[in-house]
């Protein structure tokens, strides 16, 4: 009997270690892999805005101005924005020159990781940075308000006048 139950004992160990740990000739790697592709990087703004005159200025704001990082990378990345002189057309004709224009971004509502910084109010009559991503990590949004000033001369005509505001994100 004891002969027996050593035998039984042999064979199920045997058993056991055969279904638990295959041998290695049955066994086969697969070395899988996947890319990610980057996307693009753009911006957007309202198409048209109006700006109300009060005193000696013309105020209003440019919403919303969103920037979507879909690079999918750690890559800063800097918003601007220039502006162009406004004009009345004739008769009368007057023009006020971009270096009268103010652009002030509020701060971004941000999606995903970077951290999004607004410059302090600046003449836009250059292409000058108005937002500033840093710590970037893969896809992100920010969306802000760009509030203009326009600081009128004090020979201003009663008119309607026309300019344009250009972002720009690189």
């Amino acid at each position: 009997m004891r002969k027996s139950l050593v035998a039984t004992v042999a064979v199920a160990g045997a058993l056991a270690a055969a279904v638990i740990s295959p041998a290695v000739s049955n066994a086969a790697d697969t070395l899988v892999t996947f890319t990610v592709a980057t996307g693009p990087i753009s911006i957007t703004a309202n198409p048209a805005a109006a700006l109300i005159v009060s005193g000696s200025q013309a105020t209003g704001g440019i919403t919303p101005v969103t920037v979507a990082d879909l690079r999918l990378g750690v890559s800063n990345w800097n918003a601007s924005a220039v502006s162009t002189a406004f004009t009345k057309a004739l008769p009368n004709a007057l023009t006020i020159p971009a270096t009268s224009v103010l652009y002030a971004g509020t701060t971004a509502v941000v999606t995903g990781t970077a951290t999004v910084a607004a410059a302090a109010s600046q003449a836009i009559d250059a292409t000058k940075v108005v937002q500033a991503a840093t710590s970037v990590s893969g896809a992100n949004t920010a969306t802000w308000t760009g509030n203009l000033t326009v600081n009128l001369p004090s020979n201003v005509i009663a008119g309607v006048y026309t300019g344009t505001v250009t972002h720009s994100v690189a």
